[in-house]
């Protein structure tokens, strides 16, 4: 393929948060190394880099009350420029000190209360820029004491902020529903929905489980040791990724946000052949959105290369990932590995479970049969490496 075929076009919807690009490279050891970004000059050079959305945290774009309306208006107005859309919109209910006990899920009452309110009004922004998703993330909901977070009233408070949030959506007539992000931990040292699994279980507690769905992330699964690609495929199975974060990941390690493709290579393939379909119907069709952080050592000129570098490389993976599902051999191997098979029903429609009580098994031979999956694992691995 030739370097243009891995040029961003609208169609490939890809998306940024704000907080991305804008981040300024603080951590615990030090403060911020680049300056602080103006959010809407920040619009507009992500469209020059093909981005087709932006997203954002109500802090991002609208850190002061004061500034709020002014900062809307030439927000509204990079957006009219640029052809770009806002595709989701979350809430930072993590930085403030009076989150730092949780915020839907504090034990103190009032700080509960104002993290709703703070949701609902970002809520009306979400609605008046016309984003159709909602993220979000409970960084500060969770514990580093045993006894110090009553977990099944967490679950209640938690289940009954979505439901008033879903309510409050419904009764304001918005196109809007809510992603919810799982992380095991960081900032806290248990949070609450650690996983796919756990979102997806009080999803099915709540009045309208129809509104939310999920919002992974690579590197919060991929912080608990887990497999992203395989994830999001049973998020699709339960038609419940709404919406998805990707960025680079080393393993079960600190929170690394690195640009996407940079970390686990081959775990970056394997999300973009789930997010395909992974040769199935259930594709993932929304934004690629990008969550990452432009390492703290580089200027601004790194910052922008890094945001191009997150989609040249979703492109580059893209290709090659198509080029192994059209590829001929790996077909073949597909069928000597017994791929296929695995969509024939344990129990054929007419059958019994006598039928399979009473049948006769040839233990021997079922023991000693190929799995053919190192041939076709090299298929994939010859593919990302470009040799085939």
């Amino acid at each position: 393929m030739s370097a243009a075929s891995f040029t961003p076009r609208p169609e490939d919807k890809f998306s940024f948060g704000l907080w991305t690009v804008g981040w300024q490279g603080t951590d615990v050891f030090g403060p911020a190394s680049r300056d602080l970004l103006d959010p809407v000059e920040a619009t507009y050079k992500l469209a020059e880099l093909g981005a087709a959305a932006v997203t954002f945290h109500d802090d991002d774009l609208l850190p002061d009350d004061a500034t709020r309306d002014a900062t809307l208006d030439r927000f509204k107005k990079a957006l009219a420029d640029t052809g770009l859309v806002v595709e989701m919109v979350t809430t930072n209910t993590f930085s403030d000190p009076v989150f730092k006990e949780g915020a839907i899920t504090a034990n103190n009452r009032e700080v509960r209360r104002y993290a709703l309110a703070k949701v609902l009004r970002n809520i009306d922004l979400a609605a008046e820029l016309g984003a159709k998703t909602f993220v979000m993330w409970g960084g500060r909901e969770g514990a580093e004491h045993g006894a110090s977070k009553n977990v099944p009233a967490a679950m209640d408070r938690f289940r009954d902020a979505l439901n008033l949030a879903c309510g409050y959506v419904r009764d304001k007539g918005y196109d809007m529903r809510f992603a919810l992000e799982p992380k095991p931990n960081e900032p806290r040292g248990d949070i609450l929905l650690p996983t796919i699994g756990h979102a997806i279980a009080l999803i099915s507690e709540l009045d309208h489980p129809e509104m939310v769905g999920l919002n992974p992330e690579v590197g919060h699964e991929e912080m608990a040791g887990l497999n992203f690609a395989h994830g999001i495929s049973q998020a699709l199975w339960h038609d419940k990724l709404f919406h998805i974060d990707l960025n680079g990941q080393h393993g079960p390690r600190f929170d690394q946000d690195l640009r996407f493709g940079a970390g686990n290579l081959r775990g970056a393939f394997w999300t973009v052949d789930a997010m395909l379909g992974a040769g199935t119907s259930k594709r993932y069709d929304g934004y690629v959105h990008f969550d990452y952080k432009p390492p703290r050592a580089e200027a601004m000129d790194g910052v922008w290369e890094s945001a191009r570098a997150c989609m040249r490389n979703y492109l580059i993976l893209r290709d090659k990932v198509q080029a192994f599902r059209a590829d001929p051999e790996v077909q073949s191997a597909l069928e000597a590995a017994g791929v296929p098979e695995l969509e024939q029903p344990t129990v054929a429609p007419g059958e019994s479970l006598d039928d399979v009580r009473n049948a006769s098994y040839d233990l021997p031979a079922l023991r000693a049969r190929s799995v053919a999956m190192e041939a076709l694992d090299q298929l994939a691995m010859e593919h990302l490496l470009g040799v085939r």
